[in-house]
């Protein structure tokens, strides 16, 4: 992805303000839980709200070090885990790659719009979601969280 696209990308990354802002935001939340924002969660949250788009943990674990030192990778997949838990990321299974949330602190559904061409990924609200709450009962399934993936090409893409 990304190679074979010929238009401009846009930065879709959140400017220092607003990654401070939301880095602040997710603290609080930690704190409304009981949870902590350890230094290393704080980095990878922050690596993912700069970057706007999704990362594989590869990349997270190279881009850790201010300095330019890579992680450890547990380092990072525990972040990662726990940020997930917290709802204050997304993990995008069919291209393996990691975004922040962007739809706050509610409880919700992730939907992911994706371009095979450049790997933007749009997450929007899934009104298919609810609807797996009655089979999921009927199983005897509690869903924990639903993550829809659609795979496309973006305006960007189509137009280019």
């Amino acid at each position: 992805m990304g190679e074979a696209c010929a238009h401009h990308r846009h930065d879709t990354g959140l400017g220092p303000a607003d990654v401070s802002a939301a880095l602040g935001d997710a603290e609080a939340r930690c704190v409304r839980r009981g949870e902590r924002m350890t230094g290393p969660r704080r980095r990878v949250l922050e690596l993912l709200l700069a970057s706007g788009e999704p990362v594989k943990a590869y990349d997270l674990i190279a881009a850790y070090g201010a300095d330019g030192q890579a992680a450890k990778p547990p380092t990072v997949y525990r972040a990662l885990e726990f940020l997930e838990r917290l709802g204050l990321a997304h993990r995008i299974a069919s291209i393996s790659a990691y975004v922040a949330c962007s739809h706050g602190e509610r409880a919700h559904a992730a939907a992911f719009l994706i371009c095979d061409c450049c790997g933007a990924a749009v997450e929007v609200s899934p009104p298919a979601a609810a609807g797996l709450s009655g089979p999921a009962e009927q199983n005897g399934y509690v869903l924990e969280r639903v993550t829809i993936e659609g795979h496309g090409l973006c305006a960007d893409c189509r137009a280019g």
